[in-house]
This record gives C-alpha cells, structure tokens and sequence, in this order.
C-alpha cells in the first residue's frame, strides 16, 4: 500500500504543472481534461460548462514520486489549500536551496531555508499556487 497526494489547483492546473515542469524538474505523466469524460449517465452530475479545457486529472512524476492533480470544479467561492504540505526531499544541501528558490519565487516564505538541528537546510512556503512545501536536506 501506499498514498499518494493528490492536489486541486482550482483553475491554476495547468499553468502549476507547467512550473513545476521547469523549475523542478517535473514530468507530466498523464493528462485529461473534462472534455475527454465520456459524458455522464446521471444528469445531475455533468461538468459545469467553461470546463472543457481544464485538467480533470494529471499524474505527475517529481523525483521518484507520483502524485497527482486536477483542476477541480473551479469553484471562485473555494477556500485557500490548507491542512497539509507537500515535503520534497533533495538529493543535497545545493539542490535543495534552489527547489526552495524556484518555489518560492512568487509564493510566501514561512520559514527561511537554513540549518537547523536536524537537517544541514530546511526551509517552508507556500508556492505561487497556495500549496505548502517543506524543502529538506536529508540527514548523512
């Protein structure tokens, strides 16, 4: 067994996957978007017009992880992501200060990459999107 994440960019799917693609390293495994859905038996539960060309489900592979992503319903009354982090895990301390620079580039620094007492740099954010991250350097 294992768990995978599987986050909702709210309308910002594609343009998300697409940074993460550059900046991280990121490859888009799978991508459909809601005009690809068979169109549904029940009438009550169809997409809402306008979604067509949004990301219904993306799998992407960072690193040596799958996870996965989808615009959602693109609903403009949607909260902030909140409740959870995504934690990348770089190969090493240089690495993982440019993952951190490159997530942090638009997003919002909660804890500044640096040493601390368990790790040669840690650091927290948000990124751009409003997904949390905790970068790390692994213990030697």
């Amino acid at each position: 067994m294992y768990v995978q994440p599987y986050v909702f960019f709210n309308g910002r799917c594609e343009e998300a996957l697409k940074y993460y693609t550059e900046k991280l390293g990121a490859e888009v495994l799978l991508l459909m978007r809601y005009k690809d859905a068979p169109p549904s038996p029940d009438p009550q539960n169809q997409p809402r017009p306008g979604l067509e060309e949004k990301i219904m489900h993306a799998t992407i592979k960072l690193g040596s992880t799958n996870w996965m992503a989808s615009d959602g319903h693109c609903d403009p009354q949607a909260g902030p992501m909140n409740g959870f982090s995504l934690s990348l895990t770089a190969d090493d301390a240089a690495s993982a200060e440019k993952y951190f620079n490159a997530l942090a580039d638009g997003g919002q620094v909660m804890m500044p990459f640096q040493p601390t007492f368990w790790s040669k740099g840690f650091g927290m954010l948000v990124d751009r999107f409003g997904l949390a991250w905790m970068v790390t350097v692994p213990e030697e």
